[in-house]
């Protein structure tokens, strides 16, 4: 027996702007341990129960060890398959459907180590193929909404711990971003003043000094009025506003209609607090406000509430400013971050058709897959059926293809229901990879063998296209030079994997603490546009309007009337979207979070009569699911609220259109809505 080995690498989560350093103890190929890394920058020794749950992964009993197939959509037809045979059907699927027919869509699964995640798009345009952003289930409308405005980056979390004096949780869930909660606190002790807005009592909530609960979707509405204080009483910085954006009287003729006492009646915020808010954030120079990163965005007028927000900043001149500005939020990036590009992009072929590429926006999605357009399917490391709004549909679209593929760890709701072909794929500890943090670069080395026959998602990319006669989808001859090439950018320094493993594996970015720090902005006129001219193009309101979401009561009376609960989903510690099988696969996570659980408030349920624990049924016209009843007062009459990623929260979602295709086309993360209004009821369960 040799001795153990304590490696350093990556927690498997992909929960930016949340990136944990894990110590993972080796022995004979077996994994004894898993700790966080104390001597990890980002982190410091932090590690979730979900990262800690990972050393459940690789020998677990239900892991997808090899291909499997199966003839007719039955749980008894599955039969194992060699490698061969399930690459050689695929390959064949393509060829009958031909490329303009197939799609490749990959989800947070693959993205573990980030490696696979760079190949997608190349693999997709160099063969043909169809692919949509994974950012279309979480963020896509909020960041397409804030390049409107510009500013995109944002501050890192140690420099709001430094320097921030007060800060704004703006949907911003602690528990969804752990890592950013030392750096709040610090910035707490140091005198911060700390502000939580959400639609319940989020974890944020016992952080902050003073907190409001908002209406769903009326959060465009709040960031209006709160404009509406700041100009009116002249409070905002007169030299930047002059220097740095566009469109400033036009910005303060349209926000004079939208009073506090008007978004009072709008957001449930009362008018003398939306007041004091504004006065305190045009005072407090070094103001940073975290907007929240998927919850709040999945409401179809969420990329509104992006754009209105990001002009507050604008508005008191804190942008470019240590502890100002934008803070940290999944998926934004701090100014300088960058790598090579290797997606192939000027190498995709037209299609045989003439048709455009599908646009990646969900419910165009939706439509083209409801026309049969996508024969063949190629699903890396998502439970789409989790993911897309309006499951129900998605579902029966998949059930129409001639062939839908999954690789992944586990079976989950798409493998099970819809495959044809599930291929097994290799754990975070079977494959090298990289992840990359606002500040920081590290290595994550393959320390162990890949168990049975699984394969990397690079590996299955690469042999698909042999087959295919695709040249150059992985033209480099191993996986150090592929990230070599992935390397290649001023912000990491050109680094090597072998100039990583001289240095711990880890590497510092050569990128700006503080957000936008000349001042430059990525829009048209390089400043900040209140007025946006590419808004009309796209035919968008040029200015930040607010829209009640589609489900609101005033819109829809009688659909209000028949379901009055409006549920919304967010994250919690015990889950990171659909991962594992909903979390079902890992014991520690299975335990901790066993079933559904719907927060519902002490009126609601006592009209419903239904006490916490209870047994209940969601439902509404596009379907239903079971779940717990957790009565409790964070979350607000009329309002629901569970944590995302559990089986049939989507087959209650709308899928409604957001954004037109012009604006899916110029950012490609548009989503669909996943508003939905609902009633529950006594399931009879026990």
């Amino acid at each position: 027996m040799s001795e153990s080995r304590r490696i350093k690498t990556m927690c498997p989560m992909n929960c930016h702007p949340t990136f944990c350093g894990m110590e993972v103890e080796v022995q004979d190929d077996r994994v004894l341990s898993i700790r966080g890394d104390a001597d990890n920058p980002d982190s410091h020794g932090f590690l979730c129960i979900r990262g800690q749950a990972s050393r459940e992964i690789v020998e677990n009993p239900l892991r997808v060890l090899r291909p499997r197939m199966r003839d007719a959509r039955r749980d008894d037809a599955w039969r194992d398959a060699s490698w061969d045979a399930a690459l050689d059907r695929i390959a064949d699927a393509i060829r009958t459907a031909g490329p303009e027919s197939v799609a490749v869509w990959l989800g947070h699964g693959i993205i573990v180590n980030t490696a696979a995640r760079r190949l997608v798009p190349r693999f997709a345009n160099l063969c043909g193929f169809q692919t949509w952003e994974p950012a279309i289930v979480c963020w896509g409308l909020g960041g397409f909404g804030m390049s409107l405005t510009g500013p995109v980056h944002v501050n890192t979390k140690e420099d709001m711990g430094a320097h921030s004096d007060l800060i704004i949780l703006w949907g911003a869930n602690l528990a969804s971003q752990p890592n950013t909660a030392p750096h709040l606190v610090a910035a707490k002790r140091r005198g911060a003043h700390i502000v939580a807005i959400d639609v319940r009592r989020s974890e944020a909530f016992d952080q902050a000094h003073e907190s409001h609960l908002i209406r769903p979707g009326t959060d465009a509405a709040l960031a209006l009025a709160l404009m509406h204080v700041i100009i009116g009483e002249g409070l905002q910085d007169r030299a930047f506003v002059v220097n740095h954006t566009t469109g400033f009287s036009e910005l303060g003729a349209h926000v004079a209609q939208h009073s506090p006492e008007w978004a009072e009646r709008e957001t449930g915020v009362p008018a003398a607090a939306i007041r004091a808010l504004a006065r305190r954030y045009a005072a407090t120079k070094k103001s940073m406000i975290l907007i929240g990163g998927s919850s709040m965005h999945k409401s179809a007028n969420g990329w509104q509430a992006g754009r209105a927000i990001t002009c507050l900043p604008a508005l008191t001149g804190a942008l470019g400013q240590p502890g100002a500005g934008l803070g940290p939020r999944h998926a934004a990036q701090s100014s300088g971050m960058g790598m090579g590009s290797l997606d192939g992009g000027e190498r995709r072929p037209a299609t045989r058709s003439g048709r455009p590429y599908m646009i990646s926006e969900m419910s165009s999605i939706l439509d083209d897959l409801d026309a049969g357009r996508i024969k063949v399917l190629l699903l890396f490391g998502t439970n789409m059926i989790s993911s897309f709004a309006d499951a129900s549909r998605v579902g029966r679209a998949l059930d129409r293809m001639d062939l839908v593929v999954s690789h992944d760890l586990f079976m989950q709701d798409t493998s099970r229901n819809h495959a044809n072909v599930v291929l097994p794929a290799t754990s975070w500890l079977e494959e090298t990879g990289f992840k990359v943090t606002n500040t920081h670069l590290y290595l994550m080395d393959q320390m162990i063998s890949a168990r049975g026959e699984t394969r990397s998602a690079i590996w299955v990319m690469d042999a698909l296209a042999q087959r295919l006669g695709v040249e150059d989808v992985f033209p480099w001859k191993s996986t150090d030079d592929f990230l070599t090439a992935i390397f290649d950018h001023p912000a990491i320094g050109h680094v090597t994997p072998d100039m990583l493993r001289a240095q711990d594996g880890r590497q510092s970015l050569a990128v700006s603490h503080v957000a936008h720090p000349d001042l430059k902005f990525p829009t048209p006129s390089h400043k900040v546009e209140f007025f946006s001219e590419r808004a009309a193009q796209l035919g968008l309101p040029t200015l930040p309007v607010y829209e009640p979401i589609a489900e609101d009561a005033t819109r829809q009376p009688e659909r209000a009337a028949r379901y009055p609960l409006l549920f919304r989903q967010g994250r919690a510690l015990t889950h990171f979207h659909a991962f594992y099988d909903q979390g079902r696969a890992l014991p520690t996570l299975a335990k901790a979070d066993p079933e559904p659980r719907l927060w519902i408030n002490p009126t609601d349920a006592a009209a419903r009569s239904l006490a916490d624990g209870d047994a209940i049924r969601i439902f509404n016209d596009r379907g239903a699911m079971d779940a717990r009843a957790q009565v409790t007062d964070r979350v607000p009459a009329g309002v629901v609220w569970m944590r995302d990623g559990w089986a049939g929260i989507n087959t209650l979602t709308n899928g409604g259109r957001a954004v037109p295709d012009a604006a899916a086309k110029a950012f490609p993360g548009g989503q669909a809505a996943y508003e939905a209004r609902v009633e529950v009821g006594s399931s009879g369960r026990g």
